[in-house]
């Protein structure tokens, strides 16, 4: 965990500003690269995963099983891979932790061939590593950021995984006749997709993301560093964590519970796989593409402001989900639009606070414990998804995620006010 020796880094990198401009733009080309293909392996799991479960589980009981057991997969690979970020750069943390979830995805189709339930539960808690590695990447593009960029550069990241997480969804019934093609039962076959796609973005890290941008960026700050008062940044970085996590924590779970159950819901009301399909993607496109308006509005608006914008987004989307009939495809779609947009705005709100709010010496530690804390948030949310919807229905779910989106606003403004 010690400091990187200015020895590992180009001197170049040192003492030239557009030498790291340079790598900066790099390590976003490099960033982009690995997030289009990651995006493709998360839709597999918040697409088919519930259903996947439901299938060979029985009942809608157990289909929110999947989304809690690979967010759990994915909180333990948040911490994992922040670790191994901040000792040897986000290369080695980032390659390795989308390398497992390749692993697992293959262990889910697997899984599904031999009907073995503890196959598929082992292998959805090591498909989380993908989908935390996925979210994390967005962190590479900041390192070497300037501050009044940083929004700008996680929303980078994220549009990046745009194309990916749509294409998947639609892709369902496709890759259902490919698997069985196979011998594969159809639901797996997002789970082939997620095994290739996962690997390619893996081994693009691991052999490009060269030089390091997080090791250089703390070579740079070992060189240019001046003595500081322990206590007042101890308090800066204490109140900027705390409320971008906060921010973070609380749209993650609101968005994983209703999210989670939505594909369930609609097959009960008689929607067809592309028509569940349609909806997801359209979710999945509304949580990342809005990130080309997004993050240049989280610098210049400010990061609170867009962070009160979320909570009342989220509030929109469970009110119009309570509401929608359930063979209104329309009103579904509106309602994980609005949901998908809400958890855009919170996540790159809060992330831009957290980076405000920490410094090089132990800023990829800091950022994988919050995001075992995300995690954890989206897998209370999923594990509880199909708790709430077989004893109250899916409207009250809807409507109570927002509620809870709510919380965000005393948290804000409290802080603002400070």
């Amino acid at each position: 965990m010690g400091a990187v020796s200015t020895t590992e880094v180009p001197r170049a990198l040192l003492t030239s500003a557009d030498e790291r401009a340079a790598l900066q733009r790099r390590t976003l080309r490099v960033v982009v690269a690995c997030q289009v293909f990651g995006g493709a392996g998360l839709a597999a799991g918040i697409t088919v995963g519930a259903l996947l479960a439901a299938e060979m589980l029985g009942g809608a009981g157990v289909a929110g099983l999947p989304a809690a057991l690979f967010t759990l997969g994915s909180a333990a690979a948040a911490y994992g891979v922040g670790r191994l970020s901040q000792r040897s750069g986000r290369r080695v943390g980032l390659g390795i932790g989308f390398l497992v979830g390749a692993a697992g995805s293959a262990g889910v189709v697997l899984a599904a061939v031999l009907g073995s339930a503890v196959l598929l539960f082992v292998s959805l808690f090591l498909y989380g590593a993908g989908t935390a590695t996925n979210l994390q990447a967005r962190y590479a593009g900041t390192d070497l950021a300037t501050p009044e960029r940083r929004g700008t550069a996680v929303s980078t990241a994220l549009v990046a995984t745009t194309l990916g997480a749509v294409a998947g969804p639609n892709l369902v019934q496709p890759l259902g006749g490919l698997a069985s093609a196979l011998g594969v039962p159809p639901l797996a076959g997002p789970f082939l997709l997620a095994t290739v796609t996962y690997a390619l973005a893996g081994l693009v890290l691991v052999v490009a993301l060269r030089p390091d941008p997080y090791l250089v960026a703390r070579a740079l700050a070992a060189q240019e560093a001046t003595p500081a008062s322990p206590v007042a940044t101890l308090g800066r970085v204490s109140r900027g964590v705390l409320v971008g996590g906060t921010v973070m924590v609380l749209t993650q779970v609101t968005m994983v519970a209703v999210m989670t159950m939505t594909p369930v819901h609609m097959r009960s009301h008689g929607h067809g796989l592309g028509e569940v399909g349609f909806v997801i993607g359209a979710h999945v496109a509304a949580m990342f593409l809005p990130s080309l308006v997004t993050g240049p509005l989280v610098d210049r608006v400010g990061r609170i402001p867009m962070a009160v914008a979320s909570a009342l987004t989220l509030l929109a989307a469970g009110v119009v989900g309570a509401v929608a009939p359930g063979g209104s495809l329309s009103l579904l779609t509106l309602s994980l639009v609005l949901l998908g947009l809400g958890w855009n705005l919170g996540l790159i709100s809060g992330t831009a606070l957290v980076i405000d709010g920490t410094d090089l010496a132990t800023r990829a530690r800091t950022q994988g414990s919050l995001d075992v804390l995300i995690a954890l948030a989206g897998a209370a949310g999923g594990g509880l998804s199909g708790v709430v919807v077989g004893a109250a229905g899916f409207p009250l779910l809807a409507v109570g995620g927002g509620v809870l989106a709510l919380a965000l606003l005393p948290v804000v403004v409290l802080s603002r006010a400070r």
